[in-house]
């Protein structure tokens, strides 16, 4: 579970640009990062081209790199690009690709050949927290209102989200089975983006949605849909939601992003790797992205992310096999 213990939070801002010059020099690091090759296995304009677009943005404003290269590959949560990274990129010491969490799910839902053990971990960025809501005209004022209806007959209510098999999927599967429910009984139904997702709401096509807080928190602020839970281990800043453990059940989830190396490259560069995105994660730039996104930052790095990535791995291989999907 991404709890208390996990999180790494950034802890102080980092030097300004020219005082974290100095630590970076040194002919091979600084010739290795003139220019950084950020692969995304997605389509533009996603979460996770949003986090390179942003890495990109922080380290040439920091002064930790020159130039910056993005490649986007995209499709089904990153099965289809992965293995590009995998073969075609391989032993790059100056390339980092984009991941998380979904492509974790993506991976072993469609049984892919490539798995995200072959990557060298090299951080975990940042978190968004997920969120239960109803239209307003629901009758449910409450998670518990909802688990009732669940409860009494699981196919009358009806869960939108993104892909099967993704985070909103599995999100309502931990819900159920910490309700003490059969996670297959979940009705869900997947939709292609939050735009299709927030019109079948306001709809009232179906009983409710889920879906990180940064698609549904305009709606919600303008009352049209009603927030029941937030999947974060506390109560966000400015956001009167109350969480889903407050509310009885022992549920948590980030939606987490991170970093990771092509297979192959040598301890060195990974080091070297580590060092610039931990100099990036301490810097005031990475700051003023995270606030600009309204991302919170779950840093972790090296050997400590890659048991986090194994563990990970198996967590949500189990939450699967309980949704049907693995």
């Amino acid at each position: 579970m991404l709890d208390r213990r996990h999180f790494l939070r950034t802890a102080a801002i980092g030097a300004t640009a020219a005082a974290m010059l100095p630590s970076f020099a040194g002919p091979a690091r600084a010739q290795a990062f003139d220019t950084l090759k950020l692969f995304v296995p997605a389509n533009p304009g996603g979460g996770w081209d949003q986090t390179a677009r942003s890495m990109e943005q922080a380290l040439k404003a920091a002064g930790l790199i020159r130039n910056a290269q993005v490649t986007n590959v995209g499709g089904a949560g990153g099965a289809v690009g992965l293995p590009q990274f995998v073969n075609q990129w391989k032993g790059q010491g100056n390339a980092l690709m984009i991941g998380g969490m979904v492509m974790v799910g993506a991976l072993i839902a469609n049984k892919a050949p490539v798995k995200l053990s072959q990557m060298v971990p090299i951080a975990r960025l940042t978190g968004e927290f997920e969120v239960v809501v109803v239209p307003a005209s629901s009758p449910h004022k409450s998670l518990q209102d909802l688990l009732a209806a669940f409860k009494a007959d699981p196919a009358k209510v009806s869960w939108a989200g993104g892909s099967a098999g993704g985070t909103d999927h599995i999100l309502a599967g931990m819900i159920a089975k910490a309700a003490g429910q059969d996670p297959r009984k979940v009705a869900y139904v997947a939709y292609s983006g939050g735009g299709p997702a927030i019109a079948a709401l306001l709809g009232a096509q179906v009983t409710c949605g889920i879906s990180g807080w940064g698609e549904f928190g305009e709606q919600v602020k303008a009352g049209k849909l009603r927030a029941l839970a937030i999947s974060a281990d506390k109560r966000q800043p400015g956001i009167d939601v109350p969480t889903i453990r407050e509310q009885g059940l022992d549920v948590e989830l980030f939606n987490w992003r991170g970093v990771f190396a092509p297979p192959g490259v040598k301890d060195s560069e990974r080091a070297a790797l580590i060092d610039l995105v931990t100099k990036m994660n301490a810097s005031p730039q990475w700051a003023e992205q995270l606030k600009a996104k309204d991302w919170t930052s779950i840093f972790l790095a090296g050997d400590d992310y890659a048991k986090f990535i194994e563990q990970e791995n198996v967590r949500i291989e189990g939450i699967l096999k309980d949704l049907g999907l693995a």
